[in-house]
């Protein structure tokens, strides 16, 4: 009887880690279709390059700050295929404090239409920029 007893517990016991097993496997192929979503933006090395420049605003951290802008500009594999929010802002202003007014006007009006919510503050911009220079 004892060894009934043992054989149908060792069964058991057998069966319980089967099923748990494939419940296992069931769950890492599941896990494994899982796909990660893509990013509304692609930042590039944005932050780098505008901690660079903040820290140590030199020629040259300013025109790897601008070339990293133009690039985000030129490139975007985000899941919007749009420029991430505040680029286009920074990259005029930084532009229009060069001497290149044009150009940095142009850039913030952009934000404007990319991203109309910027609208009232985008415009406080300009319009500062504008009364500095008359």
């Amino acid at each position: 009887m004892k060894t009934v007893i043992k054989t149908l517990t060792s069964h058991l016991s057998l069966a319980a880690m089967s099923k748990g097993l494939i419940s296992a496997l069931f769950v890492l192929l599941l896990a494994s279709c899982v796909s990660v979503p893509k990013p509304l933006y692609t930042w590039g090395n944005y932050q780098e390059r505008t901690y660079a420049y903040i820290k140590d605003a030199t020629d040259k951290s300013q025109e790897e700050l601008l070339n990293t802008y133009q690039k985000l500009i030129d490139k975007q594999d985000g899941s919007r295929k749009t420029i991430p929010p505040g680029i286009c802002a920074d990259y005029g202003y930084l532009l229009y404090k060069q001497g290149k007014t044009q150009e940095g006007l142009a850039l913030l009006e952009k934000e404007i239409a990319l991203y109309p919510e910027s609208a009232v503050f985008i415009s406080r911009i300009i319009k500062k920029l504008k009364d500095e220079t008359n």
